[in-house]
């Protein structure tokens, strides 16, 4: 019958009993696969970080400036990392520092979910926040 019709005879589900079978045009078949493919990839969501620095002495209206700023970000639907960068001898501060990345995920906890406790690595203090997904 493929022949007659100019088409392929093509197997859509071999594990079913009996197999299953279509006749279609093959070429058209898999570009439209393709398409789909690509279609999928365009829509799919991409995660965007934002990151927010700051040291651990930073003062409090510099703090809630860049808090309104994560806000913002969060609100957007990318996550935040915020960053304590420690310059020099101010890594003796590294408790202030870590108190004030855990003030930072309190304030923000209504618009985001804190992934990680902060981590020191080298002179960095991070906290990485995701966006609570809206219904």
């Amino acid at each position: 019958m493929a022949d007659e019709q100019g088409l392929d005879l093509v197997e859509i589900s071999a594990k079913a009993d009996p197999p299953v079978c279509k006749i279609l045009d093959y070429q058209k078949y898999v570009y439209q696969q393709k398409k789909k493919a690509k279609e999928m990839k365009a829509n799919a969501s991409k995660v965007v970080i934002k990151e927010i620095r700051f040291g651990p002495n930073t003062d409090e209206h510099d703090f809630q400036f860049k808090l309104a700023h994560a806000r913002g970000f969060l609100q957007e639907g990318a996550k935040v990392k915020a960053t304590i960068f420690f310059r020099g001898r101010s890594i003796m501060f590294k408790d202030q520092g870590e108190k004030q990345l855990l003030r930072f995920a309190v304030e923000l906890e209504e618009y985001g979910r804190t992934e990680h406790m902060p981590v020191l690595e080298g002179k960095r203090m991070n906290i990485m926040i995701a966006p609570i997904k809206k219904k």
